[in-house]
């Protein structure tokens, strides 16, 4: 890890310690910064991106325990590795650094053979703990992998409000056989570069991929002031993006594609389904399995874009619309109020 540069931060008052613990870092191979109190540090900490704190104890304005403090209350700086440089002697107030989020306690004078060894291994514990959320953001999305974050990992959820989106692509089978599996794998890649990029525009989170399919939530994990309008919103865009690819795709003679879109609002349970080995985020209610009703009936009603009576109502008049009337979906036992939205 020497050889990588780290960018480090030396807290300590006595400037004497700080400039010879700084050159010892530096001959490290590590990028040195320093602080003279504890107040400085995690205004820097704040300011600046580091890869680890080394901490004093007895600093004026702010000491050491003050600052462990404040950073295992700040999401941003609590993952950060802390090893404490200390002439404070007794276990209880090494346990209490390590109570306080602390990787290690090196006592003064730093023994250089061990700082060298705590460095490297507090920054290998760094390197795993970014690539683990790496993981996470790539492979869920960004509002999920905070929420993991803030709140942890635990199967269940909560009730919400929100607005569900299924959208497909139709005809995809037939699209499909004329192309190669290869040029089918960046048809895809494409479809969900673009629809990703209308739906987290306006504040929907994708939760389900399945084929040519995804899913949406407009108002989890997060909660959303306008849900509906945000979902018709990025509907609307969805339409658009399609038909500007469709220009290329004419060009090189390719099919076009068209989408259904599907939006249904209510009550619905928001959460972490399947088991502690392998789970996913999603929403489950009758607003969802509405909403894929709605987008399967596109191929019927000739329409892009189906809405329910809730999100219409959602709006508030904000769009024209064009009622179809109280239409018999699949599964459902009353017919369903269902609008058609103008892409």
């Amino acid at each position: 890890m020497a050889d990588s540069g780290a960018r480090l931060l030396v807290a300590d008052d006595n400037k004497v310690n700080r400039l010879l613990l700084g050159r010892s870092l530096e001959v490290l191979g590590h990028r040195v910064a320093m602080a003279e109190n504890g107040r400085v540090a995690l205004e820097m900490l704040r300011r600046e991106s580091f890869d680890l704190l080394l901490l004093d104890m007895e600093m004026p304005e702010m000491s050491g325990f003050q600052v462990l403090e404040q950073m295992v209350a700040d999401r941003q700086l609590r993952d950060l590795p802390v090893i404490v440089t200390s002439s404070l002697e007794g276990v209880a107030h090494v346990a209490r650094c390590i109570e306080l989020g602390a990787d290690d306690y090196l006592p003064k004078p730093v023994n250089p053979v061990l700082l060298r060894a705590r460095i490297n291994s507090s920054l290998e514990k760094k390197r795993l703990r970014d690539q683990q959320k790496e993981l996470v953001r790539r492979f869920a999305t960004s509002e999920v992998a905070d929420d993991l974050q803030r709140s942890g990992f635990a199967l269940g959820g909560k009730r919400i409000h929100g607005t569900v989106m299924f959208c497909d692509i139709r005809g995809f089978t037939s699209i499909t056989e004329q192309q190669t599996p290869e040029e089918t794998i960046e048809l895809l890649n494409t479809f969900y570069t673009l629809m990703f990029d209308a739906i987290t525009g306006a504040g929907g989170v994708v939760n389900q991929m399945v084929g040519d399919g995804l899913m949406s939530i407009f108002g989890a994990p997060l909660p959303l002031a306008d849900a509906c309008g945000s979902a018709v919103r990025a509907a609307r865009e969805m339409i658009e993006l399609i038909e500007m690819l469709n220009v290329e795709r004419q060009v090189g003679g390719r099919m076009p594609l068209q989408i259904g879109i599907g939006i249904a609002t209510g009550d619905m349970i928001a959460g972490y389904t399947g088991t502690h080995s392998r789970a996913t985020y999603t929403c489950i209610g009758d607003a969802v399995n509405l909403a894929a009703r709605l987008e399967a009936h596109t191929k019927q009603a000739g329409r892009a874009i189906l809405i329910d009576g809730d999100t219409a109502a959602g709006l508030n008049g904000a769009l024209t619309l064009e009622p179809l009337g109280g239409v018999q979906l699949k599964g459902k036992a009353a017919a369903v109020e269902v609008f058609a939205v103008s892409a």
